[in-house]
């Protein structure tokens, strides 16, 4: 009996022999597929049962977050009242192996008196949802990965590798950017990279540890300890002119002639790094906070008179991170 294993490579190499042999087949049906779902003023239902309909389904949900208006709908459901969700300016991708289900194929003519574009996804331009439609996908196999040749396995691969391939090929007809692709995911990495502020994070002057320039050390660390972010903010006449954190306080303690009694200015950081505005993203914040090995970064007017402060900690916390991570 064979390993595990290689029943695994075996149905790889089925799948990847569908995928591969596929490529030569994809031209003028493809090509008018794309063409009627980007000439759409509406939305794409794409519509199947069984295994075509689970594709289907992650086939919908790619090209609903990379710019094309789209949504699953069960034939069945739709044949209930569902059909109601398809208007005259949207347009229908079908997908069935068989291109003969029966629950899709009574649903086809119900389509077409919205007089709407059907795409069609089946094993052969002879199926009678091929014929149904505006532009056909074949998406046929010479074998499926299932030992039996029954189960679908290297179709239902190919169906889905196609409809990447649909949503890719929109993409690029689009100009879908980076910034398009975070619109529709503001809770992902590459949405908080490009979205959130910096402002969103600051600590406003009501809540920084602020001393003046000739405050005993021994009482700017008390503030340093209430405020609790590792740090106090140096000013004179209202103006920012040092900091000092933990590691000031360290390396003071070091020195010889060291006395809590002293002034703080003799032991702060002189010109700290600052920036006159909070209205960057959150993640060039993260940059400037990391390139200048700092964990505080403190926010100004113009005048250097203090307005808040970001801390590293919050913005990865909140999940802000470097685009080289």
């Amino acid at each position: 009996m064979k390993k595990p294993s290689e029943y695994a490579k075996e149905t790889l190499q089925l799948e990847a022999d569908a995928l591969l042999n596929s490529k030569a087949r994809v031209g003028k049906g493809f090509d008018r597929a794309v063409e009627l779902i980007l000439n759409l003023k509406g939305k794409l239902i794409v519509i199947g049962v069984g295994k075509s309909g689970h594709i289907g389904s992650k086939i919908a949900a790619t090209l609903a977050s990379t710019g094309t208006s789209s949504f699953f709908l069960h034939p069945a459901e739709a044949m209930h009242g569902d059909l109601g969700m398809i208007s005259k300016n949207d347009g229908v991708l079908a997908i069935s192996y068989s291109g003969a289900s029966e629950e899709l194929i009574n649903l086809l003519p119900h389509i077409k008196n919205f007089g709407v574009p059907i795409i069609g996804m089946s094993k052969s331009i002879n199926t009678t949802l091929a014929k149904f439609s505006d532009a056909h996908i074949d998406i046929s196999v010479e074998k499926e990965a299932c030992p039996l040749n029954i189960a679908p396995t290297s179709s239902t691969t190919l169906t889905l590798a196609l409809g990447d391939a649909l949503a890719v090929a929109l993409m690029h007809l689009r100009d879908f950017k980076r910034e398009d692709f975070a619109k529709f995911h503001p809770a992902g990495a590459l949405g908080k990279r490009l979205y959130l502020k910096a402002s969103h994070f600051l600590i406003t002057k009501d809540n920084l540890p602020l001393v003046d320039f000739d405050i005993p050390l021994k009482l700017a660390i008390i503030t340093m300890s209430e405020k609790k972010l590792g740090h106090i903010i140096v000013q004179k006449e209202g103006k920012v002119v040092g900091v000092f954190s933990d590691g000031d306080l360290r390396r003071a303690l070091l020195k010889d002639n060291f006395d809590f009694d002293k002034p703080i200015f003799e032991y702060m950081t002189k010109e700290p790094f600052i920036i006159e505005s909070a209205d960057i993203l959150a993640v060039d914040a993260l940059k400037l906070i990391e390139s200048k090995k700092i964990q505080l970064l403190i926010v100004t007017n113009s005048n250097k008179e203090p307005i808040g402060a970001i801390h590293i900690h919050d913005l990865i916390t909140a999940g802000i991170e470097s685009e080289n991570k």
